[in-house]
């Protein structure tokens, strides 16, 4: 199974008990961000590990040829000594060493394979990663944004605020009420200006003169105020 297929696996079982649970987006994106993060680090840890083994045979292929060229030498040697068997067997040496330098061949090409493959895969889970980080931010702003949307038609429709809004209203006209009755009592009667001060007294004045007019006809016989009398005892 490629480390992909795996991947979409992981990712796909967690989104779907995720939804089963009605997460939110926020902590969903970043279950699947920190499955990709764990990934990356899985394939680079494979990589670093292939690359390793690499070297160790590369290292051992090294050996071999030169213990190959080395019995390919002592068979020259055994050859020129007139000893045969000698040669015969250094060159069984030799091709032995041949074919476990091919076998380790195939091994080196198999690791080069494996490496442009981990070489691939981090490319391209790198990338992935770099997106989804970049849409983390605008999906959590959004997320963010609609959530206050959300809890300000709630409140715009909620009902109690409504109720407490009529009553508001109730108060309101309660109010307008007491206030137009005061100013219907108001009615009808203006307030004293300064001309009509002055006309009050002017009006004072002549009837204290109609009045002494009137007891000057009568020959001063009019009655004694008895309120005066009573101060003058």
């Amino acid at each position: 199974m490629g480390i992909f297929s795996r991947l979409g696996d992981i990712i796909n079982a967690n989104l779907n008990a995720a939804l089963e649970k009605a997460e939110d987006p926020e902590k969903m994106i970043r279950l699947m961000i920190q499955e990709m993060e764990d990934t990356l680090v899985e394939i680079r840890s494979a990589t670093a590990k292939c690359i390793a083994e690499k070297k160790e045979r590369s290292r051992l292929l090294k050996r071999l040829e030169e213990q190959k060229a080395d019995w390919a030498a002592k068979a020259e040697l055994a050859l020129d000594k007139g000893r045969e068997d000698l040669a015969r067997a250094a060159l069984a040496e030799k091709t032995a060493l041949g074919d476990r330098i091919e076998h380790l061949e195939e091994e080196l090409s198999q690791y080069d394979e494996q490496l442009q493959k981990y070489d691939n895969d981090i490319a391209r889970l790198q990338a992935k990663l770099d997106d989804a980080r970049a849409r983390q931010r605008t999906i959590v702003m959004r997320h963010r944004s609609a959530e206050h949307q959300l809890k300000s038609r709630r409140q715009i429709h909620n009902q109690k605020i409504d109720e407490m809004l009529h009553r508001f209203d109730a108060a309101e006209r309660r109010v307008d009420h007491i206030e137009s009755e005061a100013e219907a009592m108001d009615m009808g009667r203006q307030p004293k200006t300064l001309g009509d001060e002055f006309d009050s007294l002017a009006r004072d004045d002549r009837v204290e003169a109609e009045l002494e007019e009137l007891k000057a006809n009568r020959g001063g016989k009019a009655k004694p105020d008895s309120n005066a009398s009573k101060e003058a005892s």
